[in-house]
């Protein structure tokens, strides 16, 4: 009679195990699946991005506008730099393909408009690369972007580096995550 009351039990459990493993199994394939395809968190490393993101946020990226190919102007992206440390950058599309972008007198343009940068601080001046060189109209290549920091004066971008093929983009920053008095969207 004894083993009649203990055989029951012993099915619930092993039944309930199962089905813990295969919910924690399935947790486990969906995070590892969003965090491949779809998310990604960041530090940000320095001040070429000054005054949007700062030294030591933490940011959070999606994927899915890079894999669809569609990327906007004034979006911060993070971007395998392709130096030899392949340091990942992050940087604001200022141009996308067939843009035309031009630098003069401290200003960029962009399809022959002066660009509206309500991000930069007031009075900043941009200067020119060995890419991007003062009265030089430079068109935005097929499967690229043209990048800047908010920074001008320090970062190290599309000016100095060239184009970014989408290829090398590692995501669409899309919120800082920390501090967390500076939580926001982007």
């Amino acid at each position: 009679m004894e083993e009649e009351k203990l055989e029951p039990t012993t099915i619930n459990v092993k039944k309930e195990i199962l089905q813990w493993g295969f919910s924690i199994g399935v947790a486990i394939i969906l995070a590892l699946t969003l965090k491949t395809y779809v998310f990604a968190s960041a530090d940000v490393d320095g001040t070429s991005m000054l005054p949007t993101l700062v030294n030591n946020d933490k940011i959070l990226v999606e994927k899915v506008s890079v894999m669809t190919h569609s990327l906007k102007r004034g979006e911060i992206i993070i971007f395998d730099s392709r130096n030899e440390n392949h340091d990942i950058f992050v940087k604001r599309v200022i141009g996308v393909e067939g843009d035309r972008i031009l630098l003069k007198d401290g200003k960029v343009y962009l399809n022959g408009s002066l660009l509206n940068e309500p991000y930069l601080k007031d009075n900043t001046y941009t200067n020119p690369g060995p890419v991007l060189q003062n009265n030089k109209e430079l068109t935005v290549q097929k499967n690229c972007v043209f990048v800047m920091g908010d920074n001008r004066s320090v970062s190290y971008d599309s000016r100095f580096i060239g184009q970014v093929n989408i290829k090398y983009i590692k995501g669409h920053v899309i919120f800082r995550t920390y501090p967390f008095t500076e939580m926001n969207g982007f």
